[in-house]
């Protein structure tokens, strides 16, 4: 719908069959969401977006179905013009011109000209908390590394040159790894993700842990990786309980690291419910496409961050609605 056309629905779309065209969990999210907060977010971006003047709404849907659908944007400009669901879902009408890639490009520029990838994340979040979604037993917190868009390569010197000076370099597996790395607070009983944050690879998970936690949960849960004595210290002070693994601290009379028995036994059982926070990784990885970021540099990354973990919550959403 452009906003010029006021939302008219076409001819074509007043005789059509109400089951054609029809995808049950997009109308089920469509639903299940209060989408005029996002309206009056987006109605702050640059108009007309696109040489038609699309309405910032439709755009921000059509990015949702790119996420969910694994789409590049002339993927999902063609998508749009085949599949009524999309276009259903999106609030297109049958006689409605359909964005073009251009327009894509430029509606995610003002997204992060305007920095409203967190708000947009913060708007269904609340809306979550409202439906009492949210439970609040426990916060899962832990990073995973995303390869950079760009790929290193040999200066004439023989130093590494990179594309992309935003991202950083981290060992893992003991391989040089060249990227980002994304930060994630995860309610532990519904698996939506609250907080979310991207940083350089090298920058160590621990020292922005603190941005990922809530504040609000019974709760933290983490591995070894995110232990301290002012973490621990602050958590008390909050009233929040630590669930956070013991690390080996190696010393003078201690050189081994060996860790008392009741660390080693509370490390087991903390194990299992931190690692739930995998599947999130995993789901990104293998069901968005998230193991390479898409763009250059932190802050247009970050903004597809934001949009991917939108995506994400209304898919959890749906199922846990379902």
């Amino acid at each position: 719908m452009t906003e010029d056309q006021g939302g008219q629905q076409g001819f074509s779309d007043a005789f059509m069959a109400p089951g054609l065209g029809h995808n049950a969990r997009l109308s089920r999210i469509d639903a299940a969401v209060d989408w005029q907060p996002f309206s009056g977010l987006l109605r702050r971006l640059r108009s007309p977006l696109g040489r038609r003047g699309y309405d910032p709404l439709v755009l921000y849907k059509a990015q949702l179905l790119a996420q969910w659908y694994q789409l590049s944007d002339p993927g999902l400009e063609e998508a749009l013009l085949d599949r009524l669901s999309f276009r259903r879902f999106c609030g297109l009408g049958t006689m409605d011109a359909t964005p073009d890639e251009t327009t894509f490009v430029r509606f995610r520029a003002a997204l992060v000209r305007q920095a409203l990838g967190p708000k947009l994340f913060a708007e269904l979040n609340r809306q979550l908390e409202q439906q009492g979604l949210v439970v609040k037993s426990g916060t899962l917190i832990d990073a995973s590394l995303v390869q950079a868009a760009a790929d290193v390569r040999k200066g004439e010197d023989g130093g590494k040159v990179t594309k992309d000076p935003e991202a950083g370099f981290a060992q893992a597996k003991g391989k040089a790894f060249y990227g980002y790395k994304m930060h994630i607070g995860v309610d532990r009983d519904s698996g939506l993700v609250r907080r979310t944050l991207l940083t350089p690879a090298n920058v160590h998970e621990s020292t922005v842990a603190d941005s990922v936690i809530c504040g609000d949960e019974a709760v933290v849960y983490a591995d070894k990786g995110y232990d301290s004595r002012a973490r621990r210290q602050a958590l008390a002070e909050a009233g929040i309980a630590d669930g956070v693994m013991y690390a080996r601290r190696p010393g003078p009379k201690n050189p081994g690291g060996a860790q008392p028995r009741w660390q080693v036994e509370l490390n087991k059982a903390l194990s299992p419910i931190r690692a739930a926070v995998e599947k999130v990784f995993g789901t990104l990885k293998r069901s968005y496409g998230y193991r390479r970021v898409r763009y250059l540099g932190l802050e247009r990354n970050s903004s597809h961050l934001y949009l991917l973990m939108t995506a994400l919550n209304l898919r959890r959403l749906e199922r846990l609605l379902a």
